[in-house]
C-alpha cells in the first residue's frame, strides 16, 4: 500500500527541520526557553486552573440528548465521563446546565460540551471578515461553560477543515483514507468543502498563520483564565505542512505547539493530543511520537487524548482499528501513567462497523480500558 520512495521524498521536501526553511529559525529562536517556562510559569497569578481528580479518565462521546437507551449502554461499559455536542437550541449556560443535569441523574459526568460553530473556525485561522465577530462568540462560548461547571474545551486552528481521499477497507470495514497525490482530496468542515488548488482564492503565509493565532489566543486566553476553563489546542488533520494554499505550520509539530504555548502565555491554553494526527505525521514530520509528547508537556499542559491509529505516516494513510495501526498504542497508555494524568483519553476517527455507534463505542472503550489497567498493573 506504501511507497517508502514516496515517503522519503515527501518528507524530506516538508520537514521543518529543512535548514533552507525560514520557519524552522524562528521556531528555533522562539522555543529557545526551557520547558519549565514552556508550561506557564510566567502566566498572571490570578489565573485559575480547575484540578481535576486524579488519575486518568476513560470518556465516551455522547449526545447532548441521550436517550435512556444511551445512558443504560454507557452505564454498561463502564462510561463514568461523557464529551458531548451542543445542539444550537443548547448553546447558552442554561442549556449546558441541563445536559450535565441529564448525565448527572445516571450518574456520568461531563467532561466537555462541544460548540461545532466555534470549534474550528477559518474566519479567525485566516481573517476572515467577520474574524472579531466569531471572536467575540468564542468568548461568550468560554463564558457559558464557566458558568456551567465545564471546565474544558476542544479548540482547532485550521483554516480548511480535515481532508480525505476517499475510503479504504480495513478489516472489511470501511475507513478515511488521505493520500498526499490523490486528486480527490478535499477539506470538510461541517456544511464547507475545501479543494485544490487553493480553498480560499489565494496562498497565505506561515507568517499569517502566526500572526492571527496570536491576536486570537491573547483574546480569549484572559476570558479562558476568568471562567476557570481550559483550552486544548487539536492538532491538523492531516499534518501536511500545506494544503490548498493554507499553512498547517502551528499545531502539526512539536516545535509549533511549543511556539504556541509560549505565545498563549497561559495556564488555561494547552492541548488535546490527538494521537491519531500524530501518528499521521509521525516522528520524521512531529519531530516527537505521542508518548514523547506525553512525556514532554504533561498533566499541565496536555488534558484530553484522542485514541487513534493509522496504517502508516504520510503521505498516505489509512485510519485503523487501535491494534491494528504501527503505532504500539500501549506506549501512550504507559506514558500517561507515569506523568500521572489526569485529563480525558476518548475514542476518536474509526472505521465503520456493523451495528454502528454502540459496537465501534463499546470495542474502542474495551480496548483502551485494557491498556489502561495493564499500565497501571506494570506501573
Amino acid at each position: 500500500m506504501q511507497n517508502p520512495e514516496a515517503r522519503r521524498q515527501f518528507i524530506s521536501t516538508n520537514s521543518t527541520f529543512n535548514p533552507d526553511r525560514r520557519e524552522f529559525v524562528k521556531l528555533a529562536v522562539g522555543g529557545a526557553l526551557s520547558g519549565t517556562a514552556l508550561l506557564g510559569s510566567s502566566a498572571p497569578a490570578a489565573a485559575s486552573v480547575h484540578k481535576s481528580a486524579p488519575g486518568i479518565k476513560l470518556c465516551a462521546q455522547t449526545s447532548a440528548k441521550p436517550t435512556d437507551e444511551e445512558l443504560l449502554f454507557l452505564k454498561q461499559i463502564g462510561a463514568q465521563y461523557v464529551s458531548v455536542g451542543s445542539t444550537p437550541d443548547l448553546r447558552t449556560a442554561e442549556g449546558f446546565l441541563a445536559i450535565k443535569k441529564r448525565y448527572a441523574d445516571a450518574g456520568i459526568t461531563v467532561w466537555n460540551i462541544g460548540n461545532m460553530s466555534v470549534h474550528n473556525m477559518p474566519d479567525v485561522t485566516l481573517n476572515l471578515p467577520g474574524r472579531d465577530a466569531k471572536i467575540e462568540e468564542y468568548k461568550q462560548y468560554l463564558r457559558n461553560l464557566g458558568q456551567a461547571g465545564i471546565y474544558y474545551t476542544t479548540y482547532a486552528h485550521m483554516g480548511n477543515g480535515i481532508w480525505s481521499s476517499g475510503r479504504a477497507e480495513i478489516h472489511g470495514a470501511s475507513a478515511r483514507e488521505f493520500d498526499i497525490v490523490s486528486p480527490n482530496k478535499v477539506g470538510v468542515w461541517g456544511d464547507a468543502k475545501f479543494y485544490e488548488p487553493l480553498s480560499h482564492g489565494r496562498r497565505f503565509s506561515a507568517d499569517e498563520i502566526w500572526d492571527n493565532f496570536t491576536y486570537f489566543i491573547r483574546q480569549v486566553a484572559p476570558v479562558a483564565e476568568e471562567n476557570n476553563v481550559r483550552i486544548g489546542i487539536h492538532p491538523d488533520d492531516p499534518p501536511v505542512p500545506e494544503l490548498a494554499g493554507v499553512p498547517r505550520c502551528i499545531f502539526a509539530s512539536f516545535e509549533g505547539y511549543k511556539r504556541a504555548m509560549e505565545i498563549a502565555n497561559s495556564p488555561n491554553v494547552g492541548i488535546c493530543l490527538c494521537c491519531g494526527c500524530w501518528n499521521e505525521g509521525g516522528p520524521a514530520l512531529m519531530h516527537k511520537d505521542p508518548a514523547e509528547m506525553i512525556r514532554y508537556f504533561g498533566p499541565e499542559k496536555i488534558w484530553k487524548i484522542h485514541f487513534r491509529n493509522v496504517s502508516a505516516p504520510l503521505p498516505h494513510f489509512v485510519e485503523t482499528f487501535m491494534d491494528n495501526g504501527y503505532y504500539d498504542m500501549s506506549k501512550i497508555m504507559t506514558a500517561l501513567v507515569e506523568v500521572k494524568f489526569d485529563g480525558i483519553v476518548i475514542l476518536d476517527h474509526t472505521p465503520d462497523v456493523v451495528g454502528g455507534h454502540y459496537p465501534e463505542q463499546a470495542y474502542g472503550f474495551a480496548y483502551m480500558k485494557a491498556l489502561m489497567i495493564r499500565a497501571l498493573a506494570e506501573a
